[in-house]
């Protein structure tokens, strides 16, 4: 893979052959059975196939079609176990790695945008690239100072590519529908197409991730490496080692996953209160677990990929903690109130208080306990009673709305704790809650009532 495919027709084609792909595996797997193999393994074997497909064809994409593959990984442990196996390597793969852009590339993108004596700024780098993602790619190098940095590179075609496949993957999103019970994938396709010009824009990005580094210079708990040179679409930040969170998940003993876990739910909530800015693409892949020779409770989370953030200049929404904190209190009247006035409940909509209290009760367990044990049998346990067309949850569930304010926070909020799922980590949430989202500690809301 020489660049990003450009041509439309080409990308296009690509992502047309997935549907056209599960469709044959499909009848050559009924095939199979008549022939007299066993369904279970014939149906293994078709889940395997269908797995490496949608890697191979969203990684070698890379641009919007990978954006998506990444943003779908969090959610495989709402999976049925029997199916997220064969799917959960191939779309962690994502999360940590993509087909590399070639050196001649990366020197001729370097030379445009840092100048054709780009190397003088560089005491050592180097050509193999560290990790590929959705829309550019890092590299270790040494800055001329003797620093170690990362340099980020926008793949060329990037932003065309992005929107293409995006608008692309909507009209296929029914066929991805299956993998996330209880998902609606067009919203979230829609609001990754949102934030496209956003993340392409390196500047934005350092000004973002510049804001994280100083805020949290010297934390007990997260690290935030700080921007060292940014031009156009390069992006030198400093280099950070660490345990990235995807083997943390595949290998990590339960130590490992409890702290990564619980410093993951810090930051989701001490982010924005501390910076003003929600970190808003939470997928392993970007998180490192700083570990040394010490107890588990001094090792630290490393973040990077500031390209998109959501901007809450007075933090988390006051209606979030509130609402939840009355939800854990029993009051069904006032969270349906509240639910009204932030538009969750349109006004042509009539629902029962008690209702929407039995939905939420379920989803909001993890807030109303000292620690709680994320697993993927739980969110599998949420997802399917949502998805159920038979459950009153999902009756109730057709009937809310998401307004578009809150789309993003949603967003988030939901593939970090696909995350913690992931992770299998015990976390004591509560206290996070109570320490960074507005509303929720009952001491505080009646001083300022």
């Amino acid at each position: 893979m020489s660049d990003l495919p450009r041509k439309a027709v080409t990308r296009t084609a690509k992502l047309a052959a997935l549907p056209l792909g599960f469709a044959g595996r499909a009848t050559l797997g009924i095939g199979k059975r008549l022939g007299g193999r066993p369904a279970d393994e014939v149906a293994t074997e078709l889940q395997e196939r269908t797995a490496d497909q949608l890697f191979r064809v969203l990684g070698e994409l890379k641009g919007g079609a990978m954006k998506f593959g990444q943003a779908l990984s969090v959610f495989e442990s709402a999976l049925p176990e029997d199916v997220a196996g064969p799917y959960r390597a191939a779309l962690t793969k994502l999360q940590e790695a993509a087909p590399p852009m070639p050196a001649r590339t990366v020197h001729r993108v370097l030379a445009e945008r840092l100048g054709k004596d780009w190397r003088s700024l560089f005491a050592e780098f180097d050509d193999v690239p560290a990790a590929a993602a959705s829309i550019g790619q890092v590299h270790r190098a040494v800055w001329s100072d003797g620093r170690k940095v990362a340099v980020k590179v926008q793949y060329p075609g990037a932003g065309d590519a992005l929107l293409s496949d995006l608008a692309q993957l909507s009209r296929v999103a029914r066929l991805f529908g299956p993998l996330i019970p209880g998902m609606d994938v067009k919203p979230l396709l829609a609001e990754l197409r949102a934030r496209v010009e956003e993340e392409l824009d390196y500047e934005l990005e350092a000004a973002a991730q510049h804001t994280h580094a100083v805020e949290f210079a010297g934390d007990p708990d997260v690290e935030v490496p700080d921007v060292v040179h940014q031009a156009d679409q390069v992006l030198v930040t400093e280099w950070m080692d660490g345990v990235p969170l995807s083997e943390v998940i595949s290998g990590g003993d339960q130590e490992m996953r409890d702290r990564a876990g619980q410093l993951l739910a810090h930051f989701l909530f001490a982010g924005p209160a501390r910076t003003g800015l929600l970190h808003a693409d939470p997928h392993p892949g970007n998180f490192r677990l700083l570990t040394d020779d010490g107890p588990a409770s001094g090792w630290r989370l490393g973040v990077l990929d500031f390209g998109t953030v959501d901007r809450l200049p007075e933090g988390l929404p006051l209606p979030i903690g509130t609402a939840l904190r009355l939800a854990l209190e029993g009051d069904a009247d006032r969270v349906h109130r509240m639910l009204r006035e932030e538009g969750f409940v349109k006004p042509s909509i009539v629902l029962d208080s008690d209702a929407v209290l039995d939905y939420l009760r379920p989803i909001i367990e993890p807030a109303g306990r000292e620690e709680f044990a994320f697993d993927r049998a739980w969110m599998r346990a949420q997802a399917a009673r949502i998805a159920d067309p038979r459950s009153p949850a999902h009756q109730l569930g057709k009937q809310l709305n998401l307004p578009p304010s809150y789309l993003l926070i949603h967003r988030v909020t939901l593939s970090t704790v696909g995350v913690l799922c992931q992770l299998g980590a015990v976390v004591r949430l509560r206290a996070e809650l109570l320490e960074w989202l507005p509303g929720f500690d009952p001491e505080k809301a009646a001083e300022s009532a």
